[in-house]
């Protein structure tokens, strides 16, 4: 079971329900302890994983297996065994899962897309996004060149943190920052949320909830609501929907536990 083997700890907060996407297990850019700390303080009736949860990608170049991504598999499994509903909807990443729609792993149903219910009666679509994104659906190589760049970008990430750590300042994203001074990255992301939502709509839904691009938002535009969970790589957010049907984004980047308000950074389409 590993380090996480483990009495599971009371939650400080509990909701009603919480979306997490892109944690990318197996790659050395994933941040699965941080998601393991993040979890030990939150929990929820029903979790959502949106998607690119494990990296195959990155496991067929080269195999990186540690311990937090094994105990991050296993605590979803425990967490469904003791009864939370965990819904597993595939990314691109691990879209080696797409082949198991309708199936169930230990108790985590995995499904295509599915509609979730608010507290409210508002009803979200459900969905990683890839399949809206034209440079993994038309030029995989691209998709895998950029990819290969991405991941340089988070090795340089970790010396710049590590640097800033010494120095006792917050932790900071290069990459993330990069980007932002990128325009075709702030047109994409703009043209991304704008095609998630008129994807909800033709679902008949009030709104959609989505990861992909590693940028996590709440919006309102026309009518529909835009969410999105961000991911573990960088960002370190969560989507956490409350009792009281109210949502919000909580960003775990903070080493003493202290969630923070998610940085209005561009991310990458992954």
């Amino acid at each position: 079971m590993g380090s996480d083997s483990l009495s599971e700890e009371s939650p400080e907060r509990r909701f009603r329900t919480l979306f997490i996407s892109d944690v990318h297990l197996g790659a050395r850019g994933s941040q699965a302890d941080r998601l393991l700390d993040f979890l030990k303080s939150h929990d929820a009736d029903t979790i959502y994983l949106v998607g690119d949860i494990v990296d195959g990608w990155a496991l067929k170049s080269s195999w990186y297996w540690p311990q937090s991504h094994n105990d991050f598999v296993q605590k979803m499994l425990r967490k469904a065994r003791k009864g939370a509903k965990v819904i597993y909807v595939p990314g691109n990443h691990d879209e080696f899962l797409r082949n198991y729609y309708g199936t169930h792993f230990g108790g985590i149903d995995v499904v295509e897309n599915t509609i979730h219910t608010g507290v409210d009666g508002k009803r979200y679509l459900i969905i990683h996004g890839d399949i809206f994104d034209l440079v993994v659906q038309n030029a995989r190589w691209l998709a895998h060149l950029g990819d290969k760049a991405y991941d340089f970008a988070i090795q340089m990430n970790r010396l710049v943190n590590f640097f800033r750590r010494m120095f006792g300042v917050p932790y900071w994203s290069l990459s993330q920052w990069a980007k932002l001074k990128v325009k075709n990255a702030v047109n994409y992301i703009g043209a991304f949320e704008q095609t998630l939502a008129g994807e909800a709509r033709r679902h008949g839904a009030d709104g959609v909830i989505c990861g992909h691009i590693h940028y996590a938002t709440i919006r309102d535009e026309h009518g529909i609501r835009y969410m999105n969970c961000g991911d573990w790589v960088e960002s370190c957010t969560a989507l956490a929907e409350h009792e009281d049907g109210r949502f919000e984004i909580i960003t775990w980047t903070d080493p003493q536990r202290r969630a923070v308000p998610v940085p209005r950074v561009a991310a990458r389409a992954a």
